[in-house]
């Protein structure tokens, strides 16, 4: 059984923005480019141009259907899944090699592929699903907080942030301390009202999200509606131009 630091000195983490996050993958692909290189043995895929491609991604995004309260639509919540490097991990605690660890200076969780095993024990504990196994080299696979690059003094400062931080078109990822409460993402966590994921799991981690925004029935004050047809012939030709068009999209 591996032993937890009793404290860290820094919390290091993401905090995301369920409000801003629009699904477009950047960050999952570009956590599988960076890791293909670097700490650990490079993060490939199994028959990637094949019938049936595999491999590990530590960083997915789910979308999820919300109905709102007092609403009759729905909208799409993406909602993206890594490691949340808990306080008290129970990857770490049932790792029978001490391969997974929990790092006493900053809290980031790692493997060390040396020692791992490949007994996926630490993925039955994660209720999360954040652990990954890799076929190719008989060990498990997980969100490093990009380790190798914030702490590269060979970048350039900002780019020493996790590759799905700097690769977010819509700046929905946040990276900082949370252990420290008058850091950038503490005061975003606290204005927003920032969740843990399944606290009711007791592991607490470090990685926070933030709820996605209510939604306005009404244009805000100020901001002109878009205006209305007023039923000249330009505005009939581009009604049946949108009309032929969509015609078109859905006969495909």
């Amino acid at each position: 059984m591996t032993m937890l630091p009793a404290t860290t000195e820094k919390k290091l983490g993401l905090v995301i923005d369920l409000d801003t996050c629009v699904g477009c993958q950047a960050c999952a692909t570009s956590c599988k480019e960076w890791n293909a290189q670097g700490y650990s043995a490079p993060l490939e895929d199994e028959d990637p141009r094949g019938k049936d491609p595999h491999g590990p991604w530590l960083n997915r995004i789910h979308g999820y259907e919300v109905l709102d309260e007092a609403r009759d639509d729905s909208r799409i919540v993406h909602f993206p899944r890594s490691c949340l490097h808990c306080e008290t991990p129970a990857c770490v605690t049932v790792c029978p090699t001490g391969a997974s660890y929990k790092r006493s200076e900053d809290g980031i969780v790692l493997v060390n592929p040396d020692t791992c095993i490949g007994c996926k024990l630490c993925s039955w504990a994660c209720p999360y699903g954040a652990r990954e196994y890799d076929v190719k080299e008989g060990v498990m696979r997980k969100c490093t907080l990009c380790v190798d690059r914030i702490y590269n003094e060979n970048l350039v400062e900002e780019d020493r942030v996790p590759a799905c931080v700097r690769a977010c078109p819509t700046s929905a990822r946040h990276y900082g301390d949370l252990g420290d409460p008058n850091s950038a993402v503490s005061l975003l966590v606290k204005e927003r009202g920032g969740f843990d994921l399944l606290p009711e799991m007791g592991y607490k981690p470090t990685n926070k999200y933030l709820p996605p925004r209510k939604r306005r029935d009404q244009p805000e004050e100020g901001r002109e509606a878009l205006p209305k047809s007023d039923g000249t012939l330009m505005d009939r030709l581009f009604a049946l131009a949108d009309s032929l068009l969509s015609g078109q999209a859905g006969a495909r």
